[in-house]
This record gives C-alpha cells, sequence and structure tokens, in this order.
C-alpha cells in the first residue's frame, strides 16, 4: 500500500465533504446570518459535539481500534463479530442514557455551558428546544463513528470519509426547501442534524455487511473485550474531553459578549476545520491502524519511520495552508458567507477570529499524529496529562485575552495552546525514545521556508493589486476568482519546491 496515495484518496473525498460544509454554512449565513438564533443553535449544536468527539470519535476510537485490531489480526472470525456486538450493545445502552438525561436537564445544560443567555429568555428557552431537538444526533452519529472504525481497521478508508458529506447534505436540503415550514425557522437546522446522523448511520451498513461485519448489538456486562476497550477510555476521555472542555468554557465566555460572537467564532472555525479535517483526519486515519500494527509486532523502526514520514507531510502542508488562510482570511469570507443577512461587519470580526485560529494550524494538525503515536501503543497517561496543562493554558490565556481582543483572544488562547501542546507531545516521544528523526529535516525545513516565502509575496500581489473588490460579483463571479489565487499561490509553492528538488515522489511510503 502507497500510503500518500492513500492519503490522497482519503484527502480527496475529505474535500468534497468539506466543500459540502462551505456550501451547508453558506446557506445558513445567507438564510440566517450571525444573528441572535444562529447563536442559540450553534450553542445548542456544540453540547452533542462535545459528546460525539468523547464517545465517537475520541476515546471511544482511540481505546476500541487497538484491540479491534487484536481480535482481528490474532482472534478468529467469530470472535471478532461477537466482540464488534458486544461493544455497540454496550455503546447504545450508554448512548441511550446520555441523551435520555440531556433532553431532561437540557435546561440546566445551558445554564451551565452559556449562562449569558439566562439573561435573554427568549434566546435561552431556543436554546433549550433546540438541544432538546439535537440530542438523540449523538446515538446516531457515535454508532456511525463505530462502523467507521471497523471499516478503517480492514483498510477501507474511503468510506468513513465520505460519511460526513450526508450531514452536510441534510441541513442544506432542509433549510433551502423546508426552513418556510418552522417557527422559528432554525428549529429545521435542528431536525437536519437528527437526519443527518441517521444517513450517517445507514450509508455504511452495507460496506460493514460486505465485510462480514455487520452485528446486531447485544449487551453482555461481563465481556472481556468490553471492559478492556472501558478500562482504555477512562484515561482516553479525560484526555479527549480536555479539549473539547475547552470548547465548551469558550462559549460560555463569548456568551457574555456581544450578539455574534458565538457565530462569529463558529464560522472562523468552520474555515480552520477544513485544512485540519483534509489533512489531520485523514492523516491521523491512514497512520493509527499501521502503527497499531507496527506496535503489535515490536518494530520499532517502522514505528519511529512511520511517525517521520506524517510529520514531514504535516509540514509540507499544513505550513503553507496556515499562511494562506491568514492571508486570505477577508476573501474567504466574503466570497463563502457575505450574502443576505451575513454583514461586512460580521465578515471583518469573522476574519480577525480567523487569523487567530491560524496560528495554531500547524499545532492542531501535529496533535493528532503526536498524540495518536502514544494511542497506538496503549499509552494514554502522558497525552492525557499534557491535554489537562494546554487546558489550564488555554484559560489563562482567555482571562488575559478576552478584556481586549474579546472573542478573538478566545481563538488566540486555543492556537496558542495547541503549538505548546504538540511541542510537549513531541518532547516526550523523543525522551521515551519512542520517535527518532530521519536525516534531512534541517534541508527540508529551509526548502519549505523558501517556497513559503515565494507563495506569500504572490498571494500578497494579486490580492492587493490585481483582484477588484471581493465584494464585488455574485457568488459564482467571487469564488472563481478566489479559485483562481488559491490555484496561483498552490503552484507557486510547488514549483519552488520542485525547483529545491523537492517533489511529491520523495513522500511516497510503501508498505507491505
Amino acid at each position: 500500500m502507497n500510503l500518500f496515495k492513500s492519503l490522497a484518496i482519503v484527502s480527496i473525498i475529505t474535500i468534497f465533504s468539506r466543500l459540502l460544509g462551505f456550501s451547508r454554512d453558506t446557506v445558513i449565513a445567507k438564510i440566517f446570518g450571525a444573528s441572535v438564533t444562529m447563536d442559540a443553535f450553534f450553542v445548542a449544536f456544540k453540547i452533542p459535539n462535545f459528546l460525539r468527539r468523547i464517545f465517537a470519535e475520541g476515546a471511544f476510537s482511540q481505546a476500541f481500534i487497538p484491540i479491534l485490531s487484536e481480535y482481528k489480526n490474532q482472534k478468529n472470525k467469530e470472535e471478532t463479530r461477537n466482540f464488534i456486538a458486544h461493544v455497540s450493545g454496550a455503546l447504545t445502552l450508554v448512548l441511550i442514557v446520555i441523551t435520555t438525561l440531556g433532553i431532561l436537564i437540557a435546561p440546566w445544560i445551558i445554564f451551565i455551558t452559556a449562562p449569558g443567555f439566562v439573561h435573554i429568555p427568549d434566546m435561552f428557552i431556543l436554546t433549550i428546544a433546540l438541544l432538546r431537538i439535537i440530542f438523540p444526533y449523538i446515538l446516531f452519529i457515535s454508532l456511525a463513528s463505530l462502523a467507521g472504525a471497523i471499516l478503517n481497521t480492514w483498510n477501507h478508508f474511503s468510506v468513513p470519509a465520505f460519511m460526513p458529506a450526508f450531514l452536510n447534505i441534510s441541513i442544506i436540503s432542509c433549510a433551502l426547501f423546508t426552513s418556510s415550514y418552522f417557527h422559528p425557522q432554525v428549529k429545521i437546522l435542528a431536525w437536519s442534524v437528527i437526519g443527518g446522523g441517521i444517513l450517517q448511520l445507514i450509508y455504511q451498513l452495507p460496506y460493514l455487511f460486505k465485510i462480514g461485519m455487520l452485528v446486531f448489538p447485544q449487551f453482555k456486562l461481563y465481556e472481556v473485550g468490553v471492559w478492556r476497550v472501558i478500562r482504555q477510555m477512562g484515561p482516553a476521555i479525560l484526555g479527549v474531553s480536555v479539549s473539547q472542555i475547552s470548547l465548551v468554557i469558550n462559549t460560555l465566555f463569548s456568551s457574555f459578549l456581544i450578539s455574534g460572537s458565538v457565530s462569529w467564532i463558529y464560522y472562523a472555525d468552520r474555515l480552520m476545520e477544513f485544512p485540519s479535517g483534509v489533512l489531520g483526519v485523514a492523516l491521523n486515519t491512514i497512520l493509527s491502524p499501521l502503527l497499531i500494527k507496527s506496535f503489535s509486532i515490536n518494530d520499532d523502526n517502522e514505528y519511529s519511520r512511520l511517525i517521520d514520514w506524517g510529520l514531514r507531510v504535516s509540514f509540507l502542508l499544513a505550513l503553507p495552508s496556515a499562511i494562506a488562510l491568514s492571508i486570505l482570511a477577508k476573501p474567504l469570507i466574503i466570497t463563502l458567507f457575505q450574502y443576505g443577512k451575513f454583514s461586512a461587519f460580521d465578515t471583518e470580526m469573522t476574519k480577525n477570529t480567523l487569523i487567530a485560529y491560524s496560528i495554531g494550524l500547524i499545532g492542531l494538525i501535529l496533535v493528532k499524529i503526536l498524540a495518536q503515536s502514544f494511542y497506538s501503543r496503549q499509552e494514554t497517561k502522558t497525552p492525557v496529562k499534557i491535554a489537562i496543562i494546554s487546558l489550564i493554558m488555554t484559560q489563562i490565556m482567555n482571562l488575559v485575552f478576552l478584556n481586549t481582543l474579546k472573542h478573538v483572544g478566545l481563538a488566540l488562547s486555543i492556537a496558542l495552546a495547541a503549538s505548546v501542546n504538540a511541542m510537549l507531545l513531541y518532547w516526550k516521544l523523543r525522551q521515551k525514545k519512542i520517535f527518532q528523526p530521519q536525516p534531512g529535516w534541517l534541508i527540508f525545513f529551509i526548502k519549505l521556508g523558501i517556497a513559503v516565502l515565494v507563495m506569500t509575496g504572490v498571494l500578497i500581489g494579486f490580492i492587493w493589486w490585481l483582484m477588484p473588490c471581493w465584494d464585488q460579483g455574485n457568488m459564482l463571479e467571487r469564488l472563481l476568482r478566489l479559485l483562481a489565487v488559491i490555484i496561483i499561490g498552490m503552484t507557486s509553492y510547488f514549483s519552488i519546491l520542485a525547483c529545491l528538488g523537492l517533489r511529491i515522489k520523495n513522500f511516497e511510503y510503501k508498505i507491505n
């Protein structure tokens, strides 16, 4: 298997899904803007997302995938099927309890996570109603993520990568065609989230059947494999929760700021998720089963080389992405969002937030690889301790920045803390002698630096001197101009790298 080719396939599918996500956000911005009702929706949507990242993409996957890989490689098919059935049964039971409890105590959840809304009764009531509609999403998306983890373990990476597209399709369709039937209209967004979660689960079932791993959930309290997953999940939940708690606390702070702050942070975060999702999630998806396999056969050299490859690809693509995101912040936001109720003022506020976020893009992507380098070894304590340090630093910086930078300070705190998180994880990998860098890193960085400088000059030149004002023209015209600038920037970057002898083929990594 060629890792770069697999990464390219997953990244292309992820790009398609993210583009659908931008289309979704463009539709939402045009119909609803950065309004009080959208602040209510984004707060309500963050709660199930917080739980999803714990029970689905985060701690659960980190605990489940290594043990599932062990069953796949060392047990027979029937034992593996039984393990999956028992784990899915336990997960379903836990999620039903959490969903029921969440619906019942929704007012208290909003009171804790967005206390600023309490002083605006209509907003507080609306947020509670939206949260109660959205909460069952955690059940469907967690089971969908379980299916995705199984498919990734069987090297069917492209199927789970396409899964997020269904949520975007559901939200776009409902917002465009059925929002007028709801009062307030924003409620359709909550119902569309539920529809998207169901579609994401159903979509993967035929592929599970194809590999012989489609099983009916069974609950067996004393199943050994289930308890192994639970024991691994304990510290992993703490590690994943730390970063998510940071986001929840930021929501708490932003609820006290002026109306629109929650929305500005959301739209900037969505733009940040494009490179971090395309690269960070795709790399983590590809590397995770390979790291687990290398560790299981005690091939420390291969383990280290896989980490080295992942880090180089991250810097190759994340460094220019971070610079370009900062330079193109305003054109991006105007092109994608500044229509209808989304004003020029909203653009300016979102732009400042995005620039702050872009400072931490490299750190956010590196953390995914560096943390996985510990989790793949079933070593959870180190990344958890570092995540706690990161959380404490984030909140200290929030207190320092909030008074002067407002919502931008919240984004900057996350960005700087992510960078520190990555540095501490790297230091621990070296200290424990898990990772030994391959030769050539200094020359690699020099070449990247030269290429990024050229790309920066090209982008600034085109934006300032050759392009008209970005709010001129319709959406298609703006998109074409933006696409042209992005292509020119990418061409200049990779052309300079090629002239310096650094080509894509240098990053091909083949394994048996």
